[in-house]
């Protein structure tokens, strides 16, 4: 039986979330390990990943909240 092949580490999302949203110092991004990387997203931005917000729920956000 063959092995599953692994996906390769994502670097480009990793260096958008460290240095452009954390605004990690490059220094202190590249002396983190992927996992506590993880971990200070998970602090900034809590536990689950955000998924995008649908249609009819953004419409129902409007509604309750409409521009003035």
């Amino acid at each position: 039986m063959g092995r599953a092949r692994a996906e390769p580490f994502p670097w480009n999302a990793a260096m958008e979330a460290g240095l452009g949203t954390l605004r990690l110092a490059p220094s202190a991004f590249w002396a983190m390990t992927p996992r506590e990387l993880e971990a200070a997203l998970r602090g900034a931005f809590g536990r689950g990943a955000a998924r995008p917000m649908s249609r009819a729920e953004l419409a129902a956000l409007m509604a309750l909240h409409p521009d003035i």
